[in-house]
């Protein structure tokens, strides 16, 4: 190059410049241009100093017939080696033009193509225009294949998941790619779906609680309780993997891609005027079927099915596991309580079938029957009694005693005599009294005693509102603390002892049989009587006159 003496930029700079850019291009891949084929030799251009040399083989493997005038890429490992000619390397072009293309698919997401070689740790190895990548088990395939031998040695897409040029390192992944198309798929497949469409698809697996089914690049649930009217304990009795089934869509959401889907409601229901076949209130005869926690199954024909609650079992053993009581197989008698067709739910009853016990020990033992029975439980409302070998009766707190106190002491396995009551057999439950084998005290009180008598009574208890007194008739009574006097210092309950003897007048009967008394309502009757028998201050006689004419009156009866 020749310069113009006036120009401002001097040779030894442009000279610099032209060293720099040719340092710059190690490293990096250029066009080179061919300027003679010699020998095994490709002599190449590449705007250095001199020219790179290359094997011919290696020319070859990139570009067959190479000839002069021919513009190949190359990658500069040298600017100049020991000879002053640069080194180059067409194998190396190609390999950071794969690099290259591998780094802007992952960027951009886009498929690449390689061809899976052969079984590495962890994985497989695949060959991508020459360079390696790695492709973990897992992403081969949408599910685990045991046997890759088909995929070797053909082109597959890959897609670029992870790279790192210092360890020399590429992950690819197949899967990724299979599941792009089957989402595609998939989400044309749904666009057309609808429920209530009748399809038909492919069985691809089965488990114990139903099949699924391939409608078409993507999987529908046929639910076992959805294959068939009938109960389906084995999916397996069914179908088998690869039949081709025509199947309802019973249920589909587009946001989750749930497909439910059925078999029996292409057939006729079989609950059709089930209402007419089976009535309520009649007895049928079915097979129990299965048994679960809450109850049994039982078939009353093919693909119409009953349910016997545990609560409908036996009149008597409660809270007692269903298959204590029936077998599967077993043939039994039940009652149809209820039908609901919308829901296909028959509810049956087993005990209904048999006597009634409540209604018979109703029948058997009348309201007032006396009997006798071991006491099972007490609690604080009552005692429970058992009165044949299946039924319990219960004495109210209440219908213990008559005074309202239960005062006896009751355990379990004594014996008690007892009074029926009441039976209630559609609540089962028979009431039963204890005091009522007795006449009832207020019965006796009032037959024996009236309001106003004057009584004899003996003192038996003392409190501190009042005191218990005994009559001559053996009737209980009652004396209030203010009744005690018209004195208020006789009214102190401490001044009297047990066994005292008072008069008292009645003032009336509690519902316990208890009779009231008041020795002050007898002091003011009788000192009312004196004031008529004797006079009155009305008449000019003074209340000491009164009285001293009573105790002369009362010595000179002596």
């Amino acid at each position: 190059m020749f310069m113009n003496k006036n120009d401002n930029v001097s040779f030894a700079d442009m000279l610099a410049e032209s060293l720099d850019n040719a340092t710059s291009l190690e490293g990096m891949v250029v066009q080179g241009k061919v300027v003679a084929v010699k020998d095994d030799k490709v002599i190449v251009d590449v705007g250095l100093k001199a020219e790179g040399r290359l094997p011919l083989s290696d020319v070859d493997a990139v570009k067959n017939d190479i000839k002069v005038g021919d513009v190949i890429d190359v990658y500069v490992e040298k600017v100049e080696d020991k000879n002053g000619e640069p080194v180059l390397s067409v194998e190396k072009a190609k390999r950071e033009a794969v690099w290259r293309d591998i780094e802007k698919r992952l960027e951009t997401g886009e498929i690449i193509e390689g061809v899976i070689t052969g079984r590495t740790k962890g994985g497989f190895a695949v060959d991508i225009n020459g360079t390696m990548a790695f492709l973990p088990g897992s992403q081969v395939d949408l599910r685990l294949i045991k046997d890759i031998t088909p995929l070797l040695g053909l082109p597959q897409p890959f897609k670029v998941l992870k790279t790192d040029r210092v360890r020399n390192n590429i992950v690819v992944s197949r899967r990724a790619v299979l599941e792009t198309v089957r989402n595609k798929e998939r989400a044309e497949v749904i666009s057309k779906l609808s429920e209530g469409m009748i399809i038909t698809g492919v069985v691809k697996n089965i488990t114990d609680y139903g099949v699924f089914v391939d409608i078409g690049g993507i999987d529908g649930l046929l639910h076992v309780t959805d294959m068939s009217w009938k109960r389906v304990s084995n999916p397996a009795d069914i179908v088998s993997v690869g039949d081709s089934v025509d199947v309802q869509i019973i249920k589909f959401s587009k946001e989750s891609g749930r497909i439910s889907l059925g078999m029996k409601q292409l057939m006729k229901t079989p609950w059709e005027n089930i209402e007419q076949r089976y009535k309520i209130g009649e007895k049928y005869t079915g097979k129990i079927v299965n048994i679960t926690d809450y109850g049994a199954f039982v078939e009353l024909e093919s693909c119409i099915e009953g349910m016997i609650y545990m609560t409908e079992f036996s009149w008597t053993r409660k809270n007692i596991p269903p298959n204590k009581i029936v077998e599967i197989g077993q043939i039994v008698d039940v009652m149809v309580l209820d039908v609901v067709p919308t829901k296909r739910k028959i509810s049956l009853g087993l005990k209904q079938c048999q006597p009634n016990p409540w209604e018979q020990f109703a029948k058997d033992h009348p309201i007032g029957t006396r009997m006798t029975g071991e006491v099972k439980n007490t609690t604080e409302f009552g005692i429970f009694v058992g009165l044949t070998e299946a039924l319990d009766g219960m004495i109210h707190v209440t219908d213990v005693s008559w005074n309202g106190r239960n005062d006896t002491k009751f355990e379990r396995g004594q014996t008690v005599e007892v009074v029926v009551l009441d039976v209630k057999p559609d609540k089962e439950r028979i009431n039963l009294g204890i005091k009522q084998i007795a006449d009832d005290p207020r019965s006796v009180a009032s037959s024996k005693i009236k309001k106003g008598d004057v009584v004899a009574v003996e003192i038996s208890a003392i409190h501190v509102a009042g005191v218990d007194v005994t009559m001559e008739s053996g009737l209980r009574g009652f004396i209030k603390k203010a009744d005690l006097s018209r004195d208020r210092f006789q009214q102190r309950t401490g001044m009297l002892s047990i066994g005292e003897k008072l008069e008292a007048v009645v003032l009336g009967v509690e519902r316990n049989g208890v009779v009231n008394l008041s020795v002050r309502t007898l002091e003011s009757q009788r000192e009312k009587e004196d004031l008529q028998k004797y006079g009155s201050a009305d008449n000019g006689a003074s209340l000491g006159d009164i009285l001293g004419a009573a105790l002369k009156n009362d010595s000179e009866g002596d």
